[in-house]
């Protein structure tokens, strides 16, 4: 991906950015990788199928890449937690306590703060971040630092594009994982603590014997 040239596409207003480049793809205008990014979102995809809206002033994108340019030995069900900690390092460096949560919330100690979600489409994997960053709604946090979106978004495509493997961040992953134990996820209709959960090489966990992917 190091020489990969990004379409960056930017909207004042979308219903969402992830059906937005969804579309594009599947019909065949968007071909090449390509990040699209909103000052206001009305229709946002969240995880479950809900929606996640959001005011001026957060962060709303989605990128695409083709499968050929990521890491080989990057797990395909842990692309979102690949993503999510590179954009959680940035945002670190910056002085923030933002972590990640199993499998791809970022949180501000107990309060979410943002989500990622990706899927596949052909050859191509869609990745799409929403972050609290100026405002955010009730029982939910916020950014607990100021950022400029336009620079942030040019540090995190030029981060992606240096292709780090998958071993050197889920290093660095694994050790704040002990954080999430206090906390509960979403899986199969149920709602899951992470209090025995084991986490695997592969991104994975298991609870009580069974292996369960990250399922966003």
């Amino acid at each position: 991906m190091k020489n990969e040239k990004f379409r960056i596409i930017h909207f004042k207003s979308i219903d969402s950015t992830h059906k937005y480049l969804l579309n594009g793809v599947k019909n065949g205008k968007i071909a090449t990788s390509t990040l699209v990014y909103a000052d206001e979102q009305t229709n946002g995809v969240g995880s479950r199928g809900n929606s996640w809206i959001g005011e001026k002033g957060n962060l709303f994108l989605s990128f695409c890449v083709d499968l050929k340019h990521l890491p080989k030995d990057l797990p395909l069900q842990s692309i979102s937690i690949y993503f999510a900690y590179i954009l959680k390092e940035i945002l670190a460096s910056k002085g923030s306590k933002i972590w990640l949560k199993w499998p791809n919330d970022f949180y501000i100690e107990d309060k979410k703060i943002g989500g990622v979600i990706t899927l596949k489409s052909g050859d191509k994997i869609i990745c799409s971040i929403g972050l609290n960053i100026a405002t955010a709604p009730r029982k939910y946090g916020k950014l607990d630092i100021s950022v400029e979106i336009d620079e942030l978004i040019k540090e995190f495509i030029k981060k992606i594009k240096k292709n780090f493997s998958w071993k050197k961040v889920f290093s660095k992953y694994k050790i704040e994982f002990q954080k999430a134990k206090k906390f509960y996820f979403h899986f199969d209709g149920r709602l899951l603590s992470l209090e025995r959960s084991e986490l695997n090489d592969d991104g994975s966990i298991t609870i009580d014997g069974d292996k369960i992917f990250n399922c966003r």
